[in-house]
């Protein structure tokens, strides 16, 4: 069985910097893209950032480029989110998740299994 498991949030005040972290297993995590997502207060889903597995590279939701980083272990099997300079409106739970979205011009994702977020609360 797939499992992912966000950890990692807290609270922090703005233009703090956290980083998250998902354990995953049940599966090939080395050859999967990864993606994180959050959800807001009251809000659907956004999507934050992905790492592509095959091409080798990592994409970012324009709300959060240049601040975020996506990075992985694949020896173990851990995808991590640096989240430097929070703002307000970064407070969410943040998911992590398979992805079988695809890139062009912009990353379309398209997740996969999901586990349990982590609450990220950036006071202003």
């Amino acid at each position: 069985d797939v499992q992912l498991q966000a950890s990692g949030g807290g609270l922090v005040q703005t233009g703090g910097s956290l980083r998250l972290s998902c354990a995953a297993s049940g599966f090939t995590f080395g050859s999967t893209t990864m993606t994180w997502f959050r959800q807001a207060p009251g809000k659907g889903p956004e999507w934050v950032s992905s790492s592509n597995s095959g091409r080798g590279t990592s994409y970012y939701a324009d709300s959060v480029k240049g601040r975020f980083t996506i990075s992985r272990d694949t020896a173990k099997n851990t995808l991590y989110l640096q989240m430097n300079m929070l703002k307000a409106e970064d407070t969410a739970v943040y998911y992590c998740a398979t992805d079988q979205g695809y890139y062009s011009g912009k990353w379309y994702p398209c997740y996969g299994s999901w586990g349990q977020g982590t609450l990220v609360t950036v006071s202003s």
